[in-house]
């Protein structure tokens, strides 16, 4: 295992605040169940929050793919991912591809980072903490030395616009700048760019069931290696 740890300062405004980025352990599990409850509050189900039996995978499938933050010595979000095998094209639903977040699917020989899952606790988004943590996982995707990082992302704004538009529309609006999506743009801010759409990614009404799959290629990878 490659251990991540990493200390940087984040900012309210003008004020700074020091932030540490590392592997998580079990020790951590009950601060990041707690992290998935005030992140995901209902009417998100509770039984999609992180249990014990995941993180548990997580930590011994997968660590250099487990990582948090932590301000003050208190965990306030986390990211985590497992390694596929990926070929343009392949469509999936996050159970499929996650293994329903148990990633019981991990293939070390996998030329791709997935990631699974990122949170943050609300009141502390002001100090970009997802945007740390999607580069803690972009320094991985190189120091592993694979092609590529790739995600689902919710479209929570569409069921706004769904009357009016169909998907695509959606996304090209986001691109376009017209429609600000809290996830979308999130990511394409985090330097994520748009692969596909993906229908009946996931149960979520407010997406419609939609994913959009969304990638960050590895600046380093060697062409035809």
């Amino acid at each position: 295992m490659s251990k991540y740890y990493k200390e940087l300062y984040v900012f309210d405004k003008h004020s700074p605040k020091k932030a540490i980025i590392r592997n998580y352990t079990s020790k951590d599990f009950d601060a990041l169940i707690h992290v998935q409850k005030e992140s995901f509050p209902p009417p998100f189900p509770s039984e999609l929050w992180w249990n014990k039996d995941q993180l548990s995978n997580h930590v011994n499938l997968f660590p250099e793919g487990a990582l948090c933050v932590e301000i003050d010595g208190i965990i306030c979000g986390s990211i985590t991912g497992l390694q596929i095998d990926y070929k343009q094209g392949d469509l999936h639903t996050w159970d499929e591809v996650t293994s329903s977040g148990y990633i019981s699917n991990h293939q070390t020989d996998g030329n791709a980072l997935y990631i699974v899952d990122i949170c943050v606790m609300p009141l502390l988004r002001k100090y970009g903490l997802g945007k740390w943590l999607m580069q803690s996982m972009y320094e991985t995707v190189v120091n592993l030395k694979l092609d590529l990082l790739l995600g689902g992302g919710r479209l929570p704004g569409y069921h706004k616009f769904s009357n009016e538009m169909n998907i695509d529309t959606y996304v090209q609006k986001i691109l376009s700048g017209e429609i600000y999506d809290p996830v979308i743009t999130f990511l394409l801010k985090c330097g994520r760019t748009p692969v596909g759409v993906i229908p009946n990614y996931l149960e979520d009404d407010e997406s419609h069931h939609y994913g959009l799959l969304m990638e960050w290629e590895n600046p380093f990878k060697e062409a035809g290696t």
